[in-house]
């Protein structure tokens, strides 16, 4: 049954601009989205099978063009659009963190701005974020990628990008695939040797956060040392 047949209430488009988008599923947010199903499938069918055939919503940003089209109905033009949303989502979340006063005031924000650029991705990623004295987010660079469990990052290169945008604070951050976010012995020795890096020039590391698709864990938040 096509959606237009629906009850009004009952419409994803009608009762998101009612109730609002936390009102609605996983599955009637992608319906939205995909805007029309298939002859003898509603969008919101549509959308229940990418979710179960993607693994859930979460896993969009991992989809390929070639498991994109696998679904009938599904083409370049669509998953160009997709592309495009996570992009303007990812870009949304970066301005809105520019523009935030006190970062550590607003550690859930922190958490869905790193999420959205490296916790979906297959393998591990180590990012920096250069903050200024206000907290407030100066810049942030992805510093290495590597396997699906580990990934090389060295200080100096933590220390090179918090001098080249003159940072007095720095925080950094990496994704585990696997959705254990439990710091591992060597990031717990990494962490220390940032922290220490960091101090010989006078520059404060004020949290390092591992992130997992939907999991995260924050050394300044669980008092871990050296924080």
């Amino acid at each position: 049954m096509s959606i237009q047949s629906w009850p009004k209430h009952d419409r994803p488009r009608e009762r998101l601009i009612k109730q609002g988008p936390q009102a609605l599923s996983d599955a009637e947010l992608l319906a939205i989205f995909l805007r029309t199903g298939l002859p003898g499938k509603s969008a919101v069918d549509l959308a229940r099978e990418m979710i179960t055939q993607f693994g859930g919503l979460q896993n969009l940003n991992r989809v390929s063009l070639a498991e994109w089209v696998q679904i009938r109905g599904l083409g370049e033009a669509k998953y160009a659009q997709l592309r495009a949303c996570l992009e303007m989502a990812k870009r949304c979340l970066s301005h809105e963190l520019q523009e935030t006063p006190n970062l550590l005031g607003t550690p859930d924000l922190f958490e869905q701005f790193v999420r959205a650029q490296i916790g979906l991705s297959d393998v591990e990623n180590f990012m920096a974020i250069a903050l200024d004295s206000q907290l407030k987010v100066l810049d942030h660079k992805i510093l290495s990628s590597g396997t699906v469990n580990k990934t090389a990052v060295f200080p100096r290169e933590v220390l090179k990008f918090a001098i080249q945008t003159n940072a007095p604070r720095m925080m950094v951050a990496h994704n585990h695939p696997s959705d254990c976010c439990r710091p591992s012995s060597a990031d717990d020795r990494l962490t220390r040797e940032l922290y220490a890096a960091l101090a010989l020039v006078d520059i404060e590391l004020v949290d390092h956060l591992v992130v997992g698709p939907s999991n995260g864990y924050s050394y300044r938040l669980n008092n871990r040392p050296p924080f």
